[in-house]
């Protein structure tokens, strides 16, 4: 008798139709990495950021090249964690090497032309015979009025005909030939195709057109400059010779380029030691941000002494944390004692709360005149202004913090070793603290070591911790960067946005050195931690 067979549908729609969603999904996002690339690409161009330019096109092209084929299957899961890498991390590092050989910073961040054309611009001044207009600011139609560009409507004073002129910055003033412009009170008020912008517009970004200056036609030596929502005509005061590569002023005083400090600017003859209006532009100073550290004993002795405070802090927050840590996971591994998850639950309170919100707190319990320390134990003690005191609370808020990650460790820690390891250590005669030291604890190390290790690097480099908690104080006389509670760290970030003005390229100095003393430090402690192995 023969067997009926049939024959299975193939498999090829059903799975055809089964990649359509995916296909879908895949189109849409590269077609929003393409818009993206689209949107940021002129925006990097205009504002010369090459590198940023380079590494834009270099992440849609391979998102492009991995994910519109089934070739590649390995790199379409490391393509995203290394450009994260590259970008968050390695890119970065880059930059801050970069910057330490430079000047960067206040008065010292663009071109030499940008500071030249930037003091000439400054120096237009309005004199008796000047004209003087009423301005309109504007942009194109649905353009960004806080970024622009904008275009200047011009109307003369005391001019009956209400003649409408137009400029823009670097452009020459031009009669207005365009769609009718409304004119009313001596000020244009419509342009068909434009916004004007109103007065609070205008405000946000008075400082962009302070800066707008437009030459006046047939007169080299003029130009017109905005001052709020008026323009005048006027002459610059200072001229720079290219020739001799100075600037001079119109009663003859001139301003040569000299080296001040470790990088060059127009300098007063008469005045070696400033530069002109304090103008600096970017420029490489080789080494010398680096033999600034070394050279200068005050900056010397304030990183030496940071460094110092920054191994006691590093080191005495991992020991503190680590052992109160250690000691209440090993009573709480105990199994005779009642409630062990009640207790634990309520040892990782601490670790619950954000860091951030932990340390503004405990910032507020040490104020001297209305925090809950003094409040509780009835005392007057000023945490933040002696030396010794604000130390001792920033242990303490490290201590408070820290112990629930090293009870959790330990915890896990503790239940991996073996009981009968134990077991045999009492057969053997050993007392409860002897198997706590020689068995139990060199058993633990050997799985946490590498932990301790990235703990102390992680506290090394603490900046919250000091910030949010001390901001540094107490004040430490003749030390301007350094407070007592500073460390390596937080002096860098005070050296970088101080008060008395960012200097970039040398704090960027001293992150790379911190940067090179955490590696070899870490490189160090997991040496020594490798030995613990021999223990197993």
């Amino acid at each position: 008798m023969a067997i009926a067979t049939t024959t299975a549908p193939s498999d090829a729609p059903r799975m055809r139709n089964t990649t359509i969603p995916g296909l879908i999904v895949k189109v849409v996002f590269l077609a929003l990495v393409l818009a993206a690339g689209v949107w940021a690409a002129p925006q990097l161009y205009q504002q010369h950021k090459w590198m940023w330019l380079g590494v834009l096109v270099a992440v849609i092209a391979g998102l492009v090249l991995l994910y519109s084929t089934k070739r590649f299957i390995p790199g379409k899961y490391l393509f995203p964690g290394t450009a994260f890498l590259c970008v968050l991390l390695i890119i970065p590092i880059i930059l801050t090497v970069r910057y330490s050989f430079t000047n960067f910073g206040d008065g010292s961040r663009g071109t030499k032309q940008e500071t030249i054309d930037g003091i000439v611009t400054s120096s237009v001044m309005p004199t008796a015979t000047s004209s003087w207009y009423e301005v309109a600011v504007a942009v194109h139609s649905g353009a960004d009025t806080t970024h622009g560009p904008f275009t200047l409507f011009l109307v003369k004073d005391n001019d009956d005909t209400d003649t409408v002129w137009v400029g823009a910055d670097g452009e020459t003033l031009a009669q207005w030939t365009g769609a009718t412009a409304t004119v009313a009170g001596g000020r244009v008020t419509a342009v068909p195709g434009y916004d004007i912008l109103n007065l609070k517009q205008a405000n946000a970004v008075s400082a962009a057109l302070a800066a707008i200056v437009i030459d006046v036609p047939g007169d080299t030596a003029s130009a017109i400059k905005l001052q709020g929502l008026r323009a005048f005509e006027g002459s610059p005061s200072i001229a720079y010779d290219a020739a001799k590569d100075e600037l001079t002023t119109t009663d003859g005083k001139t301003y040569p380029l000299a080296l001040v400090g470790n990088s060059y600017c127009f300098a007063d003859t008469s005045d070696p030691t400033g530069c002109f209006e304090a103008r600096r532009w970017l420029q490489d100073v080789g080494w010398s941000n680096y033999a600034r550290l070394v050279t200068n004993a005050n900056i010397r002795a304030e990183f030496l002494g940071a460094f110092g405070w920054n191994l006691i802090f590093a080191g005495g927050s991992v020991a503190l944390t680590f052992i109160l840590g250690f000691a209440l996971a090993l009573s709480l591994n105990d199994e005779r004692i009642k409630g062990r998850r009640l207790w634990r639950s309520f040892l990782l309170l601490p670790y619950a709360v954000p860091g951030m919100i932990s340390l503004l707190l405990w910032s507020n319990f040490f104020n001297k005149d209305f925090g809950l320390i003094n409040q509780i134990f009835h005392t007057h003690l000023n945490w933040f202004g002696d030396p010794t005191l604000a130390k001792l609370a920033v242990f303490l808020v490290q201590l408070w913090m820290g112990f629930p990650y090293w009870f959790i460790v330990c915890t896990g820690a503790l239940q991996s070793i073996p009981g009968d390891v134990k077991e045999a250590a009492q057969i053997d005669g050993a007392t409860g603290l002897a198997t706590t030291f020689r068995i139990v604890l060199p058993l633990l190390l050997i799985s946490v070591a590498p932990l301790i290790v990235a703990s102390f690097a992680f506290n090394f480099n603490n900046f919250n911790a000091i910030q949010l908690l001390t901001q540094g104080a107490p004040a430490i006389p003749g030390q301007f960067t350094r407070g007592g509670t500073d460390i390596i760290i937080s002096m860098v970030y005070r050296q970088a946005f101080g008060s008395g003005g960012a200097d970039l390229g040398f704090a960027s100095a001293m992150a790379v050195l911190l940067f090179i003393l955490t590696g070899v430090m870490a490189a160090f402690q997991f040496r020594v931690s490798k030995k613990l192995e021999d223990l197993a």
